[in-house]
């Protein structure tokens, strides 16, 4: 009698989680077929990368390397997966490998916080077939995601314009989700904010994604008056008493008990100035015309030093116009749902496409997807980008080439423009410097990199929008777009490939 392996129903565990696992189905049923055909040592080459920046802005910022790095280190499936891919109809071969199969493959990357454009890859990686195309749905969540608030961040701190302000993340009760909360969190302080709402992330990141916050309107409705729950709370946190002025009526009830705390602070301790009310914020109304009339308010008490917080649906463009066109000034802002979702354009299309196998004698045979579109036609083989620097020291463009080609300062460079509507499709430039994007952060399994601190990324992101980013590329309207171009072996590996596969002339 045939023997036949007897599959148990998989039971349902809310409380399961194994990141491993965040997988979208197809990417199983493709590497068990490939397995099953004999090529589970075959070692594939992809590429992540997306082709149009938020907002139809002119940058983005890449992030989320730090989160990819630490699941593929600790990657693993556990008997419940296995169980469950067994009634999936996945083979038993199949299930057997992955029970102990590690992550040995290379990730190189652009380092977190670096400026990115469309079309230039911010991640490959080469592994193992299974590893290679197992990982696709979490290294695009991850490094969408990141990117996507951390972009949207520099824009509400104002580094695009060069008018940095002070701005606290609080939007973790509006985010998609915990890990959002958390993951947004962390990409928001790397973008430029000074804090969070967010207790979990500090917890889970540290001091640097500092957790702030004062009371609620609630705090307030729950006492007899206004002025006691100031009170109770300066009692309380003498140090740091910072409150809401809009709960009732922000010029007739707010300001004036806010003065009137103010004043007992200073009788209380008239020797300690760090005792005094620090800010008050406000969260409805007309948040320009209060800002300017709570600081004449306040200034003409003497409460020069009293700060001045703004919140309330926040984004960047409320902001730069409350600033530019009626003067207002406040001290920082707190900025929700705007932030932590990206609500003016919540998707970072970032892709994940295979760009090469390599053979048995050690080359690399480039793959590509050609599409009837020339636009999502990618480019093959494995590269490596670069940036090329201006004698001013700032990037002039981006240069995708093939993994090994030597790119020098000093010398002339001959590049095709990957825009197929570039007036000069070929042009020729020197650059003063060069560097290579990608670095690498595991090699064969092995952690191979220092991973840097969030400040130290913090400062390299204001550092590149600063400094090295044409100011042209930063502005909030039609902003020029960054040039992108492939060396001649790219260019010509791409064009061969698509008149193969699709009869003509891109």
């Amino acid at each position: 009698m045939e023997n036949k392996i007897e599959v148990i129903p998989y039971i349902p565990d809310e409380d399961y989680d194994n990141p491993a696992m965040v997988v979208d189905f197809y990417e199983f049923t493709m590497a068990n077929c490939l397995f099953l055909h004999g090529y589970k040592d075959t070692k594939l080459v992809f590429d992540m990368f997306f082709r149009k920046n938020p907002d139809d802005q002119g940058y983005s910022i890449s992030a989320g390397q730090r989160k990819l790095t630490r699941f593929l280190l600790n990657y693993h499936f556990n008997a419940q997966d296995i169980w469950w891919l067994r009634t999936k109809g996945m083979s038993e071969e199949f299930c057997e490998y992955l029970r102990t199969y590690q992550w040995k493959g290379d990730m190189y990357a652009l380092p977190e916080g670096t400026v990115c454009y469309p079309n230039v890859q911010m991640v490959r990686i080469e592994c193992d077939m299974v590893g290679a195309i197992l990982i696709e749905t979490y290294l695009l969540q991850t490094i969408n995601f990141h990117s996507l608030i951390a972009t949207k961040a520099t824009r509400i701190v104002g580094l695009n314009t060069h008018t940095p302000r002070s701005v606290m993340e609080f939007g973790t009760r509006r985010a998609q989700g915990e890990s959002a909360g958390n993951d947004g969190a962390y990409a928001a302080v790397l973008g430029g904010c000074v804090g969070t709402a967010n207790c979990l992330a500090e917890m889970k990141f540290g001091a640097e994604v500092k957790a702030v916050g004062t009371v609620a309107h609630s705090f307030i409705e729950f006492f007899p008056t206004e002025f006691e729950a100031f009170k109770a709370f300066a009692d309380t946190y003498p140090e740091s008493v910072s409150l809401l002025l809009d709960t009732y009526n922000i010029m007739e009830s707010g300001l004036p008990n806010l003065i009137k705390l103010d004043d007992y602070l200073i009788e209380k301790y008239p020797d300690d100035p760090n005792k005094r009310v620090k800010s008050a914020r406000i969260d409805s109304g007309d948040l320009a015309r209060g800002s300017k009339r709570l600081r004449k308010a306040l200034d003409a008490a003497g409460k020069t030093y009293i700060k001045l917080v703004a919140s309330n649906a926040l984004d960047e463009k409320k902001i730069a116009n409350m600033e530019l066109y009626e003067h207002a000034h406040f001290d920082s802002y707190g900025v929700g749902e705007n932030l932590i979702t990206s609500a003016s354009d919540p998707v970072f299309g970032g892709v994940y496409k295979l760009v090469a196998v390599k053979q048995a004698d050690g080359s690399y045979q480039p793959k590509m997807k050609i599409s009837d579109s020339v636009s999502k036609a990618i480019i093959p083989g494995k590269k490596m980008p670069w940036r090329l620097y201006d004698a001013n020291g700032q990037a002039q463009c981006d240069l995708i080439a093939m993994d090994g080609e030597v790119i020098e300062a000093g010398k002339p460079i001959t590049m095709v423009n990957l825009d197929p509507d570039a007036v000069e499709r070929v042009i020729t430039f020197t650059p003063t410097a060069v560097k290579p994007l990608l670095v690498p952060y595991i090699l064969d399994g092995q952690l191979v990199i220092e991973l840097p601190s969030i400040s130290e990324r913090r400062a390299y992101v204001a550092r590149q929008l600063t400094s090295e980013v044409w100011e042209s590329e930063l502005r909030m309207e039609c902003p020029h777009k960054h040039y992108v171009n492939m060396t001649p072996a790219v260019a010509e590996c791409r064009e061969k490939m698509y008149a193969e596969y699709h009869g003509g002339r891109m």
